[in-house]
């Protein structure tokens, strides 16, 4: 079984990608021909030396394309030609210093170009380097999907709004208790690194809490405890307090309900023979902030029966909004796509929100979860 999921966290270079050099066949061939196109101007126009400094483009242009060798023989070859040029022809007609500082100019700009080469590579090193450290730090974040349990299939996209970023401000998890397998999806306030420490303290929390606690109240206690206690970190290295937003559930083969604490987060949606409803549960406030709410944590219940599929989503999901300023309308696209596997549907889904928001809309990390109990055996 394949997940949808575009991102894998072990795909270290996913979200950067160093500029592929031309082949070096390639590179001869548009060096000659950029060559003999400015020869013809030259003789057509009867100002050959002069159309030479057209060819002190190409140097530069190598730099930001080309390797650093294929850079030095590109300034080499344009150097070279450049100074046969001016010193062997045409020498009656005198003006030796104009020719003088194109030859200087060319083999300056040659340099140049090498040394920014040389730069441009190293920072392309460095940053696919820094990728890998990222993806290793985001395995030990977020799983890769999908994911499975004795209980539960659960399949997903995770896609950060910023193509160049591997961890963005959603999370998730899925762990197997002793009392069922419990589900987490999350959204952690604010962006960056501060954002993913916070994320980190929520599912660390969640993945030993969940084995341990017997009841989801006790498990929600515990993640409200763990943003509190980073937030006090947080306070004393001058960053700012974050809350998150989450949903918790937790789900028992041996009956068709299922329990769930929701701290702020989006509902879930329930597919099932043909219809999708979105069950009534109460809406905390959110992990970090439960010594400002008025009510304990409760817990609600809903159906989730066999062959039926639970959407899990967040706000990204929700919250995109096309250039006129209206909404995704989840309900009636999720009632579009009812024919669709449980692995197609958060793909699906997460592309037509994007098609939804266009180039002048709206639209932030998005997490789509699909969970499907496990066949009986």
């Amino acid at each position: 079984m394949t997940g949808s999921r575009r991102k894998n966290p072990s795909d270290a270079s996913e979200g950067f990608e160093a500029i592929e050099p031309p082949r070096t066949t390639e590179l001869v061939v548009g060096v000659l021909s950029v060559t003999v196109l400015v020869e013809v101007l030259g003789v057509l126009s009867g100002s050959e030396v002069w159309l030479l400094g057209l060819l002190v483009f190409l140097p530069g242009a190598a730099s930001a394309l080309c390797t650093v060798r294929q850079t030095k023989f590109v300034a080499a070859w344009t150097t070279l030609f450049v100074t046969a040029t001016v010193l062997l022809r045409d020498v009656a007609e005198g003006r030796w210093l104009d020719r003088l500082l194109l030859v200087l100019l060319t083999l300056a700009l040659g340099v140049t170009s090498v040394y920014a080469c040389h730069r441009r590579v190293r920072r392309e090193h460095e940053m696919l380097r820094l990728r890998s450290t990222a993806a290793a730090m985001q395995r030990h974040i977020l799983h890769p999907l999908p994911l499975v349990t004795d209980d539960v299939l659960v399949n997903g996209v995770y896609e950060p709004v910023q193509e160049d970023r591997l961890v963005g401000g959603d999370i998730y998890e899925v762990v197997a208790s002793p009392w069922g397998t419990r589900v987490l999806i999350g959204d952690v306030q604010g962006k960056g690194l501060a954002a993913v420490g916070t994320a980190f303290a929520v599912i660390g929390a969640f993945r030993e809490a969940a084995y341990r606690e017997p009841t989801l109240t006790a498990l929600v206690d515990v993640l409200d405890a763990a943003v509190v206690r980073h937030n006090s970190y947080a306070e004393h290295a001058g960053d700012d307090e974050r809350f998150v937003t989450a949903l918790v559930i937790g789900i028992d083969a041996h009956t068709e309900e299922v329990q769930a604490v929701n701290c702020g987060h989006v509902l879930p949606r329930v597919m099932h023979a043909g219809t999708v409803t979105a069950p009534p549960l109460d809406s905390g406030v959110p992990l970090g902030l439960a010594a400002l709410a008025l009510e304990p944590t409760t817990v609600g219940w809903f159906e989730f029966p066999e062959g039926a599929t639970l959407l899990l989503s967040t706000d990204g999901l929700t919250e995109t909004r096309a250039a006129d300023g209206s909404f995704y309308p989840v309900d009636e696209r999720l009632a579009k796509h009812l024919g669709l596997s449980p692995t197609e549907l958060p793909q699906v889904l997460y592309e037509d929100a994007r098609a939804f928001a266009g180039h002048g809309g709206r639209h932030d990390d998005v997490a789509v979860l699909t969970v499907r109990r496990a066949p009986r055996r």
